[in-house]
């Protein structure tokens, strides 16, 4: 019986095999042009643009870069990547990724080792580093609901927490252009990447 095809052809010519990928078939360019057109929320924000998993990723790295002084720069990569397998796999609703189980997951850490080894990261990241950018990716999520996704404060409270620092005023969500994401995307981790050379 023929195998079914487990590859996706990106746009630089690789082939990422999605159930054994190698850090050799992963560039940053197909990552961050994959993150700059999907969509988080399912699209179900306002503004004429859909907020991409690349500009949330910008924003999740702010976060976690203010909320952590003096973090080397080799965890603000970590968390500008934390959603880069979502280049390929696309991004689900928690609900979504609840329904599916445990083979969205498995999936998603083999894609993340991978990513990680790549930019010299370790293949799983420390606890610390791991809660660390779950919270900044949590009051991410928050700003988000409240802002463009339609979530009341008290709601948004509920089902993400309430962040320990005040988003109204210190973040704004910006919705913009897949191209103008996408080349903030690859300059930040350029940067980042240097920095933890």
């Amino acid at each position: 019986m023929k195998q079914p095809r487990a590859w996706q052809r990106m746009l630089s010519g690789r082939r990422l095999d999605l159930l054994d990928p190698t850090p050799m078939d992963i560039e940053i360019e197909d990552i961050a042009h994959g993150l700059a057109f999907v969509a988080r929320w399912n699209g179900q924000t306002r503004g004429d643009w859909p907020y991409s998993v690349a500009e949330h990723s910008l924003l999740v790295e702010q976060i976690f870069s203010r909320c952590n002084p003096g973090i080397a720069p080799r965890w603000q990569l970590a968390a500008l990547l934390h959603d880069a397998p979502e280049y390929v796999i696309g991004d689900m609703i928690s609900p979504v990724k609840s329904a599916v189980g445990a083979g969205y997951s498995q999936l998603d850490e083999r894609l993340a080792a991978a990513v990680h080894l790549r930019f010299g990261l370790p293949s799983v990241l420390p606890a610390a580093i791991r809660s660390a950018i779950k919270a900044a990716d949590r009051a991410s999520a928050w700003a988000e609901a409240v802002q463009i996704a339609g979530f009341s404060e008290p709601e948004a409270d509920r089902l993400f927490g309430r962040p320990g620092i005040d988003l109204r005023r210190a973040l704004v969500i910006r919705l913009r252009a897949p191209a103008e994401v996408r080349a903030d995307f690859i300059e930040r981790h350029r940067v980042l990447l240097e920095a933890s050379g």
